[in-house]
Parts: C-alpha cells; structure tokens; sequence
C-alpha cells in the first residue's frame, strides 16, 4: 500500500446525517480523502452521493456530525470562511459545468483568479495555460452554448483547478458527455490530478469512471455500505 493511502487524511467526514424536508439523505455516513488521492464516490440515484459531497466542500451543513479539513471543522465555520476555502483550495465541477453563458471560455477560466485579486493579464495568461492543458486551447473566444459538451466540461476543468486547490470536488462531470467525451474528461482529470497533488472526490454512478479512482466508496440509503479499492483501468 502506498504511502498516499496510509497517511493521514486531508478531509475526514464522521457521522454525517442530513435530511431534505421529511426525507434522509444520509445517515450516518463516513469518508477519508487523503491528499493526491482519487476517490470515487458510488450508488444508486438518491443514494445521497451529491448531498455528500455538498456537506464535505460545505455548501450545505449536515444536520449531525462532523466534517475536518486540514484540522478545521468545516460544520462550524462562519460561511464567509467557506466561501474562501472554495475560491482558494477548493474546487468544484458539475455534471453539467456551470459556466457562466455570458463569458467566453478564457474569461470562465480566469474568474477566479480575478475574485482572488489577480490582474486581469495575470489571470488571463494562467487562464489560458489550464485551457492547454486541459486540450481547448483555441477555444478561448467560445462561449458555453457555443462549445461541445466535452469542450465545456474541459473548460469547468480547468476553472476548477486554476487556483491549483488542494481539492476537488467533481460531482457526475461525465454524466452529460457520450463515452468518448467522458474518456477524454476522465483522462485529462486524472493527469492533472496526478501532476498537481490534487485530491479529487469523484461523485458517480458509470463504474468505468469509478475505475479512474485508487478507490471506491458505495453509498446505499446515505450510508456507506463498502469501501474499496478501485480498479485502476487507466494505468
């Protein structure tokens, strides 16, 4: 076992519960994420994966238990805290990418780094690097309804690593794309990931794309029923 998955983990959830009107998300569930490591996040629709991932970036509190990153209660941190944990060491990917309609893939990209006082030269050139790296470059001038599902995901890629986070958080990126899309997303994903150190809680229900991750927790009626070691498919 590498050292990865034996050192201490960057995020640490105990307890978790969570309920939406008179319906329970999770109950009770458990995750470690350790720093560098891809974990997949797995189960049936309504199996609360989403949820979760929502408390652990704290965009929403659980109801009953904790969540700890890097020796900070995140249930307990005042929002205005959050919202710069998610502009500096976190980032966050959607199924469906979340790009702002009205600016092109450069200016999608480069947002963040202008909310955290970048110029906008600054900005713009680490902009345009991530869209390289990512395999858009070219793409800067599109808009999202005028780019591919794939290119847009890329773009929501990039934008969430552009601060080079300590997490991300990828809630069914290939879940919108064809098998092709979702092959190049995953591999362009995980290369990053692997380059940078970055964590990345991969929320999905496709077990190829589970098959990226060093290992898989299953969630069944907001509880984690297994915890695994992945098939590594693409190394």
């Amino acid at each position: 076992m590498s050292s990865t998955h034996t050192a201490a983990p960057i995020l640490a959830a105990r307890g978790l519960s969570k309920a939406h009107g008179g319906t329970r998300a999770l109950r009770g569930a458990r995750v470690d994420l350790r720093a560098g490591e891809i974990l997949a996040v797995t189960g049936a629709s309504g199996s609360g994966k989403s949820t979760l991932l929502h408390c652990l970036a704290g965009i929403v509190r659980p109801d009953e238990g904790s969540v700890v990153y890097a020796g900070q209660r995140l249930d307990r941190l005042p929002e205005e805290r959050l919202s710069e944990l998610r502009r500096t060491e976190f980032g966050v990917v959607f199924q469906f990418g979340q790009l702002i309609p009205e600016l092109t893939a450069l200016d999608n990209v480069a947002l963040p780094l202008l909310l955290a006082g970048a110029s906008r030269r600054a900005a713009h050139e680490q902009a345009g690097a991530w869209l390289e790296r990512f395999g858009v470059r070219g793409q800067e001038a599109l808009r999202p309804g005028e780019m591919s599902g794939g290119q847009a995901q890329r773009v929501s890629l990039a934008r969430a690593l552009v601060t080079e986070p300590k997490v991300v958080f990828a809630d069914e990126p290939t879940g919108a794309l064809d098998s092709l899309a979702s092959e190049q997303v995953m591999t362009a994903l995980v290369r990053t990931a692997r380059e940078t150190g970055t964590a990345v809680l991969l929320i999905t229900h496709d077990a190829q794309v589970a098959a990226y991750a060093d290992r898989e927790v299953r969630l069944r009626d907001g509880a984690v029923s297994a915890d695994v070691a992945a098939l590594e498919a693409t190394r």
